[in-house]
């Protein structure tokens, strides 16, 4: 329980928060990896699975993919990329891993959003004489923006945690802190920068939460009914109340 208290200890000692390798420092290292990954892998990702999710075409090829890159060791990954680089390309080398890591949770979300719309909808937008790029932009997209946003956010976890093993590179982030505590024996400055690592990736997710859940269109949620079946036994007497009325 001491180990709890001197990590909190160090998180909250002045002397980490000022100079070069600061907390804030990592953090925004951590972040900027983060972001950086995330940006390109979006850029690829996402109009490529709604390609696939309007079209239908390339879909079991891209499952397969997906499905092959999520298995892929991360740790092994960066140092496989830096050796072949070399070490003046680090930086580079390890972006371009998180965004192969980064991309099958992207593009997955996106082509599965819309993949689960109903063909009665889009059939009713042709219908209505909306050509293919209307019914992308004002039907498919605005309706598979919830899975797309959890696709998203799966990815975000997976690469705010992976970019951890940069330090091991020599790239600073918040994995710094725990790679000099294990040569310096200090076990409050790895417990303290776990703890921030995990503060950070859980307001990440809060994040990614919030947004998921207002990303439903507004249409969308006004016409969700509750299930009778799990609503309280007044509720219900009252459905069935109105019911037989």
């Amino acid at each position: 329980m001491n180990l709890f208290f001197d990590a909190f200890a160090w998180i909250l000692d002045p002397a980490n928060w000022e100079g070069r390798g600061s907390i804030p420092q990592r953090i925004g290292e951590q972040l900027y990896f983060t972001f950086a990954a995330m940006a390109v892998a979006s850029a690829i990702a996402v109009p490529l699975g709604w390609l696939i999710g309007h079209t239908g075409r390339g879909r079991d090829i891209a499952v397969a993919i997906t499905g092959a890159a999520r298995a892929l060791p991360s740790f092994g990954l960066l140092f496989l990329f830096v050796m072949i680089a070399g070490v003046l390309l680090r930086e580079p080398s390890t972006i371009f891993v998180l965004v192969l890591l980064a991309i099958p949770p992207i593009l997955a979300g996106a082509y599965s959003g819309l993949e689960v719309i109903d063909r009665r909808v889009v059939d009713a937008a042709r219908a209505m004489g909306m050509t293919e790029w209307q019914i992308l932009w004002k039907v498919e997209v605005p309706l598979g923006l919830p899975l797309l946003i959890g696709g998203l956010r799966s990815a975000t976890l997976q690469v705010v945690a992976t970019v951890v093993l940069v330090a091991f590179l020599g790239l600073g982030a918040l994995g710094f802190e725990i790679v000099q505590g294990i040569a310096l024996r200090s076990y409050d400055q790895m417990l303290g920068s776990a703890i921030l690592i995990i503060v950070l990736a859980l307001l990440l997710d809060a994040i990614f939460a919030i947004l998921e859940r207002f990303a439903v269109p507004r249409g969308v949620r006004a016409g969700r009914i509750p299930d009778v079946r799990t609503a309280s036994s007044g509720r219900r007497a009252t459905a069935e109340a109105s019911a037989t009325t």
